[in-house]
Formats: structure tokens, C-alpha cells, sequence
């Protein structure tokens, strides 16, 4: 019997064999290995899509797309442009020193900045205090050598334009404390030097901050100031034979910023450094990163929208990271003691953040982001020399400090310090001196008035109004602002380095 098949049924067999057959002979050929086959792990290789926190990638056998290729520079330019605020905090931040005190009269190589009736909050600084009389300023190397006269008596650092330590001054330096002529000499200076009545010094960069304390004795705050201005020189070395009369710019209660910026124009601060230092003034990776986004030296930064957009964007995240790194450290070495909110701005010691050949990342950001001045002198001293620090943003029981709030904190006796402890209240906008109707942002133990507990400790108080009775061991702070503190001691004893003494935290009243 013949079976007779509808021609469109006919038709549709013939069709799924042929593709059956084109199916089987594409099997066969994908099933014949190459002569010269690899034996290729899984993981070497990419998928065709991969979901990711920009978004669906998507490639053709490895080679990604259109759409991928624009989301991972944007991300790669992102990234960098973060890197770039986090490493380079630390010359954005000497930048601004430089130049914010250039723009009160401070000029570098001419001039010498004083704070001759002390600091307050009407300048903005990271972290400095109100107990002594702050001397700065700025040398520029770049037309030749410079020569700093150094009063005696005084303590301080000299860092380069990446907040580099070059040497102290004063009694940690060379002088030790005697005062005396340094001569500073530029990076690849080959001309004739003097051959004594220097300390000769060849820091790696042009522009560098010298920045020293001259300390009050007996609240004899004038004699301290004009101790300083009866030695304190600062002249280029071509006029060392006639040098010109010293100029001095009291800047004492002058409102003036030396903070670097948050915003984008924090890579115009980075642009500036780089177009004024050598070219290989600073390590490789860090020229090729700050290169990277657009900054680099003999070309002028000009971002276009695209990476504008991108780098502001960078700098804000990267500007939270910042905040977090200091004030929710997730590093466990930060912590001062494991049973206190006191934190340390040196891990291990370190003033170069370099430990076990490690180059401690988020470290150099939390000091660098917090504080200003870098020297050995900070981050380790010996009993009963130097000074020693710890900073507090949190209460007790690790809620952030509120200037709405009172607390109070209490120094258990003896306080290990030979010379004098100080507090110091911080804005955490800022983190210079918090705005208040107290000149000082603080209180330090040469005050007399301050009242002891029977038994030899020492009560302060935090609040925007003294507690009844507390108006001699209070701190004012203020109501809508974040706060934090600094506890220094000058010239830590021994109970301070074994930590079997230890400060109280804020507690909340």
C-alpha cells in the first residue's frame, strides 16, 4: 500500500533533516579538536555575560562590546580619580598650607608667619592647637638655594611637597635646640655651596613647609613671640652677604584657609604641585596615577565634560572614604587600647606609614586627612621627651560626639605627662579649631585654675554651657556641630608607652 504524504509535511521533513544534518556536521567539526589544542582552564576565560556592580557586561568570545568598553573606562577613570584624592592628600594638603598662607602676606622665601598672641578658629588648620606660639612658612627652591635662620629653643618639622618629612628643626634637629643657619638646596643644585656655617639640607622637592613652635613659659606669651623675632631670619643665599631685615606677618586672629578642597578643585591644587616640582619629584606610580587622570607635567589639565563629570563624582566618594578612614576606622590597629575609643593617627609608630614593607595606605590617608606636620618627633618618642597623641570623635559607648550634647571625661592620677596634657575640640567639617565663643577650642594643664578631683584626677566637661560649678574644667561646644578631640601630652612618662594608664572616654551626661 503507497502512503500518500501532503507536500507541506514533505517539505517539512526534508527541512529538519537538512538542518538535522547541518547540526551533526557543526557537532562533528566543534567535536574535532584543533592539532594544536590548549588544555584551557574555566577560570582564564570570560562568559559572554557577566553581571557586575556597573552593570551587564557583554562580550564576543572575550572581546567586549561597545557598550562594556565606555562602562569600564568610565569606571577605570572613576577609580583612579578616587586613588588620586587618597594618595594624594598629602601634597594637596602642603599646597594649601602654603598658598593659604601666601595669600595673608607669607611669601615664600620672604616672609615669616607668626601667631603672636596664638591660634583660634578664626584660622583654619587640621589639628593645631592654642597652647604655644605657631611659626610658618614656605621655601621655594626652585630659583636656588634658601637659608633659614632658626631661633633657639624651638621644635618642629620641614616637609616637602608631598608632606614628606626632610628634617626637625629646633630641639629634635641638627641644631639641637641651639638655633642656627640651615641652608636648603634644591634638587639637582650643582653650584658651589658654602663650606661651613651651615646645616645643609637637600630636600627632593622645590616648595617646602617649615612650620615650628616656640613654647610659652609661665603664660609669658610676648616673650616666647619675641624670642622668635630676635632670630627668626628667612633670605635666598645669593643675599646671604647683606640678608634683608626679617619680615614678620602676625596672623594671630586673621581668618585664613590652608585646608586642601573636597570638591574637583582638589586635582587643580594636585595640577599645581605637579606643573611647579621636578618631574620625578615623587615616586613613579603616584606621577603615572595623578598622569592617568589628566595630570601631568608641561600639559595643561583640561578635563572634558566627560571626566569632569566623572572626577567630580570621584572625589566625592573618595572625599566619604577619607571621612570614614578617621572617624570609623575599620583597621583594628588604629585603636589607642582595645577597651577605649581612643585612636592613634601613627600605627606602629610609623611616620612614614611604612611597616614589614608595607606602605600603610589607609594610614597616610587618616594622618594626612586629619592632621598636618609630619616628623619622627610625632609618631615616637622616648619617656619623657617629645609628645604623644590620641584623638576621640565617640562617646563611651560609641555614638559620635554632639556639641548639642554635655559629656564629661576624666584623666585618672598621675597624668603622665612631665611638661603639660592638653585638650583640644576639632570641627569634624573641618577639623580645625570648632567655632565657639571660647578663643582657645580647648584647655591645657598649665591653666591654674583648673580644679583637681581628691584624689588627683582631673574632671572636663563638654557642653555648648558650663555645668553648675565647671566653668574652671569646662570645653565649650557648639549645638549642630560634630566634634572631636585630641588628648597631647608633652613629654610623656612611662605609664603613657605600657598603656597602664589610660584616659577615660566622653560620657554622656
Amino acid at each position: 500500500m503507497t502512503l500518500l504524504i501532503p507536500q507541506r509535511t514533505s517539505f517539512t521533513l526534508l527541512l529538519t533533516a537538512t538542518l538535522a544534518l547541518s547540526l551533526a556536521a557543526t557537532f562533528a567539526e566543534a567535536q574535532t579538536a584543533p592539532k594544536y589544542s590548549a588544555k584551557v582552564p574555566p577560570y582564564i576565560t570570560t562568559p559572554d555575560k557577566v553581571e557586575t556592580s556597573i552593570g551587564t557586561l557583554k562580550f564576543f568570545d572575550g572581546l567586549p562590546d561597545a557598550e562594556t568598553v565606555q562602562k569600564v573606562y568610565d569606571n577605570l577613570d572613576r577609580a583612579r580619580g578616587m586613588e588620586a584624592f587618597l594618595s594624594g592628600i598629602p601634597a594637596a594638603s602642603l599646597y594649601a598650607a602654603c598658598e593659604g598662607i601666601s595669600q595673608v602676606g607669607v611669601k615664600p622665601n620672604a616672609a615669616i608667619g607668626i601667631m603672636q598672641d596664638l591660634m583660634d578658629a578664626r584660622s583654619v588648620f587640621l589639628t593645631a592647637n592654642s597652647t604655644t606660639v605657631y611659626v610658618f612658612g614656605c621655601i621655594d627652591l626652585k630659583d636656588g638655594p634658601v637659608v633659614v635662620e632658626v631661633p633657639p629653643g624651638v621644635l618642629g618639622p620641614v616637609d616637602d611637597a608631598f608632606f614628606r618629612w626632610v628634617t626637625d628643626v629646633g630641639l629634635t634637629g641638627p641644631d639641637k635646640g641651639q638655633g642656627g643657619k640651615y641652608l636648603f638646596v634644591p634638587p639637582g643644585y650643582t653650584g658651589n655651596l658654602p663650606s661651613d656655617g651651615y646645616l645643609i639640607v637637600k630636600p627632593p622637592t622645590y616648595s617646602n613647609l617649615i612650620f615650628y613652635r616656640a613654647f610659652v613659659k609661665d603664660g609669658d606669651i610676648a616673650a616666647a613671640s619675641n624670642g622668635v623675632k630676635a632670630k627668626a631670619r628667612v633670605y635666598p643665599l645669593s643675599a646671604a652677604g647683606s640678608p634683608p631685615a626679617p619680615a614678620f606677618v602676625d596672623l594671630s586672629g586673621v581668618q585664613f584657609n590652608t585646608v586642601h578642597a573636597n570638591t574637583f578643585h582638589f586635582y587643580e591644587e594636585i595640577n599645581e604641585v605637579v606643573q611647579h616640582e621636578p618631574a620625578d619629584a615623587f615616586d613613579p606610580e603616584i606621577v603615572g596615577l595623578f598622569a592617568a587622570v589628566g595630570i601631568k607635567k608641561g600639559t595643561p589639565f583640561a578635563p572634558d565634560a566627560r571626566m569632569k563629570g566623572i572626577l567630580t563624582d570621584a572625589v566625592a566618594v573618595a572625599n566619604a572614604t577619607a571621612r570614614a578612614i578617621v572617624f570609623a576606622p575599620r583597621d583594628e590597629r588604629v585603636k589607642f587600647y582595645p577597651d577605649r575609643q581612643w585612636a592613634t593617627a601613627f600605627i606602629g609608630g610609623k611616620y612614614d606609614f611604612l611597616l614589614d614593607g608595607e606602605r600603610m595606605l589607609d594610614a597616610r590617608t587618616l594622618f594626612h586627612y586629619y592632621a598636618t606636620g609630619i616628623t619622627p618627633a610625632m609618631a615616637f618618642s622616648k619617656p619623657g621627651t617629645g609628645s604623644a597623641y590620641a584623638y576621640a570623635g565617640r562617646d563611651a559607648k560609641g555614638e559620635y560626639l554632639d556639641g548639642a550634647k554635655t559629656y564629661k571625661i576624666t584623666l585618672p592620677a598621675p597624668i603622665p605627662a612631665a611638661q603639660f596634657w592638653s585638650f583640644m575640640v576639632y570641627d569634624g567639617q573641618t577639623r580645625s579649631m570648632l567655632e565657639t565663643d571660647q578663643k582657645l577650642a580647648g584647655l591645657d594643664s598649665n591653666d591654674r585654675n583648673i580644679k583637681k578631683n581628691a584624689d588627683g584626677s582631673v574632671t572636663i566637661w563638654f557642653a555648648p554651657r558650663a555645668p553648675a560649678g565647671q566653668e574652671a574644667n569646662w570645653v565649650q561646644t557648639t549645638p549642630g556641630k560634630s566634634w572631636n578631640s585630641l588628648l597631647r601630652l608633652y613629654a610623656p612618662l612611662e605609664p603613657w608607652f605600657d598603656k597602664t594608664w589610660k584616659p577615660g572616654d566622653f560620657e554622656l551626661q
